[in-house]
């Protein structure tokens, strides 16, 4: 079958797949430079409703990083994961991101994330070592979707 279109569920399979994939996430720099770094990520399916059908995508960071200091500013983001092995698939995420520096909820994300990324026996020492003042959670709701399976099949 040649590429396709990802259906709702598909996408949703896609982001919450284990071993979990790699975000890429570009923000808008002050001056309007882009940046992409990496993230690992999470997705809440619970905040589901008509304005995003898969729920929120959920990452920390530092306040004083580039990412951080660009969500602060400006909200405006995109994030590409993808699948690099045969027959390839990808899924490209456009948004506002939302910023809380609520610690409760910094550490209980971290520990869900940290979970997926190095396993369940670790989900609490992340999110101890990431739920400290200084961390933000981040919450993109994506308004824009672009997600392809199977693109050389």
């Amino acid at each position: 079958m040649p590429f396709h279109p990802m259906t709702q569920d598909e996408l949703v399979a896609f982001l919450e797949h284990l071993p979990a994939r790699t975000g890429k996430l570009a923000t808008v720099r002050s001056d309007g430079r882009p940046h992409v770094a990496p993230i690992w990520f999470a997705l809440d399916t619970s905040t589901a409703g008509a304005d995003s059908p898969i729920g929120d995508v959920v990452f920390t960071t530092g306040t004083d990083t580039p990412k951080g200091r660009s969500l602060a500013r400006d909200g405006r983001v995109a994030l590409c994961v993808d699948d690099d092995r045969p027959p390839f698939a990808f899924a490209t995420l456009e948004g506002v991101a939302s910023i809380s520096e609520d610690l409760e909820e910094v550490t209980r994300w971290a520990a869900v994330i940290g979970g997926r990324y190095m396993g369940e026996d670790r989900a609490e020492e992340f999110g101890r070592r990431n739920g400290v003042p200084g961390e933000l959670l981040v919450r993109l709701r994506p308004t824009h979707i672009v997600a392809v399976a199977d693109v050389a099949d």
